[in-house]
């Protein structure tokens, strides 16, 4: 899955390259593909999923005026909970990574639950196997 934006003048800090608290609202924009797999009509109402953790790693500067393309796969599937491993490019180039835990959950039993078969499958299917794993 792949989603591209344009870099906003106000997403650039004092170092005039963009700041790293964009490249987080850029990487949760782009999961709202998995987010609909999940809830296709985006009810908050009936949102089934938690953000358990996200760690980001930064490899290059990135530039005002120029687009940035978030890469978007699943890395992890388990019962309940999956990592969703994002690439952000700029120029042809790797500029940074990232990992996010999301956990299926039920908001009335306060607890997490098992994946839907046809949910993980979908999952699945946007798989990336990432070294050391």
């Amino acid at each position: 899955m792949e989603m591209s934006f344009e870099v906003r003048f106000c997403e650039t800090d004092a170092l005039q390259h963009v700041s790293n608290t964009a490249l987080v609202s850029w990487f949760e924009a782009a999961r709202d593909p998995i987010f609909r797999m999940f809830t296709p009509t985006m009810d908050l109402q009936n949102w089934p999923l938690i953000l358990a953790s996200y760690k980001v790693d930064f490899l290059a500067q990135i530039f005002y005026g120029k687009t940035v393309t978030v890469k978007t796969f699943i890395s992890r599937l388990g019962n309940s909970a999956f990592d969703v491993y994002q690439e952000l490019w700029q120029d042809g180039n790797l500029c940074s990574t990232g990992i996010t835990t999301m956990v299926h959950f039920d908001y009335k039993q306060q607890r997490s639950a098992p994946i839907p078969d046809d949910i993980k499958a979908t999952l699945q299917a946007h798989f990336k196997a990432l070294p050391n794993d």
